[in-house]
């Protein structure tokens, strides 16, 4: 369920706080954070931010194209390993 248009997009302020001082500084160190529901906005492109995936943390570069999405899209949590070969397992059984 997406959020409400009236509330506006979630952004976590001390994360905004954050940004906006490395654009200030012009130091381009990663920003780590857990806050995966935090909404990407226009002052955070160019910045590096490592988002937490559940184990570790993932570096997400933020550019143009991903202003309205969220920051854990672009950290996924599951790694797919690929699907068995079930007459592999059946030759390897005789």
């Amino acid at each position: 369920m997406s959020r409400s248009t009236k509330k506006g997009p979630f952004v976590d302020e001390k994360l905004y706080r954050r940004a906006e001082a490395i654009q200030q500084g012009g130091k381009r160190s990663a920003l780590k954070t857990w806050r995966r529901a935090c909404t990407i906005v226009p002052e955070f492109v160019g910045i590096t931010f490592q988002v937490h995936n559940g184990k570790g943390f993932t570096d997400v570069f933020v550019t143009e194209d991903m202003v309205g999405h969220k920051l854990g899209e672009f950290a996924p949590t599951r790694h797919f390993k690929g699907h068995t070969n079930k007459k592999e397992g059946v030759e390897a059984g005789a």
